[in-house]
């Protein structure tokens, strides 16, 4: 049962969500919930700052002692020189989600990988250790995902993006710590339906379906029965691709589960104690359902 938050006093901690734009985020459904749940004296807001502001409000967190800040689109590459540490996750993805403020100091951890790979898990069925996978985009979202799928244990990664030269900078990354991976670069007019045949599960790491774009390159038809889709877009809840997917017989889920995922791990990092069990989830499906 979520208890409403008591009035914020000088006691209150502050948390919120770095990014631009940051008004479609659902970040602070959930926290909120979430810190009410637990009776912590605490509120999540919404911080949008434009590119050029970055750095200022990176200072402002620690000036204005933010407890700890999400960052999204497109800031999760951006802020990591910004920081003063960075978690080995973190740095191995590349991409930073979550930032805690530890008394003036600002420490970067990486919780998306993880969520990931819970959601898939638990939403979609799916143990990725094996598989081969299809990984749209090559920022920071799909950093994260490309660090957490390699740890998993997954057989292969092919990266589809728009720039092949971003793509193959992200490959590079990995490719001395996880060598039993393979990772490449679809190469669209290189590949054909027997190469799609192959594959396992494919992952929308962009923000491409959020205003109902198609992401073109992928070959569905030509994807196995037993194949799966998860697009981490979840505001709509049904994007082009998902509905592509469902038509064609596939199991499919958005990134709902994810995004309540990697927020219990956020708040754990922020609070030192788990995140109440489902209430995430629950308030996002609540608010999802009223609008």
């Amino acid at each position: 049962m979520i208890c409403e938050q008591a009035p914020v006093t000088g006691a209150s901690r502050v948390y919120g969500i770095i990014g631009w734009p940051v008004c479609h985020s659902l970040s602070p459904v959930m926290q909120n919930a979430a810190f009410s749940a637990a009776g912590i004296d605490a509120r999540y807001v919404p911080f949008p700052v434009a590119p050029e502001q970055l750095p200022q409000a990176v200072e402002g967190v620690r000036a204005l002692q933010v407890a700890g800040v999400n960052v999204t689109i497109p800031y999760k590459t951006a802020i990591m020189p910004l920081l003063d540490e960075l978690d080995p996750n973190a740095r191995a993805a590349g991409a930073v989600n979550v930032v805690l403020n530890r008394n003036g100091k600002l420490v970067g951890y990486n919780t998306d990988g993880d969520g990931l790979i819970s959601s898939l898990k638990k939403d979609l069925g799916c143990n990725p250790a094996g598989c081969r996978v299809v990984l749209v985009g090559a920022g920071g979202a799909a950093r994260g995902a490309l660090a957490a799928l390699c740890r998993a244990g997954v057989a292969s990664v092919a990266v589809l993006n728009r720039t092949a030269h971003a793509a193959r900078e992200m490959i590079a990354l990995f490719q001395r710590d996880y060598p039993l991976v393979d990772c490449a670069v679809i190469e669209t007019d290189a590949v054909d339906s027997a190469f799609w045949s192959r594959q396992e599960l494919v992952i929308n790491a962009t923000s491409l379906g959020m205003h109902g774009e198609n992401i073109t390159g992928l070959a569905l038809t030509s994807l196995p029965s037993a194949a799966k889709v998860y697009d981490m877009v979840y505001a709509p809840p049904e994007t082009p691709l998902l509905s592509a997917a469902r038509a064609l017989g596939f199991q499919a889920e958005n990134g709902l589960g994810m995004l309540a995922a990697q927020g219990e791990l956020a708040f754990a990092l922020w609070n030192g104690t788990p995140s109440p069990e489902n209430v995430m989830r629950d308030a996002l499906i609540r608010h999802l359902d009223r609008t």
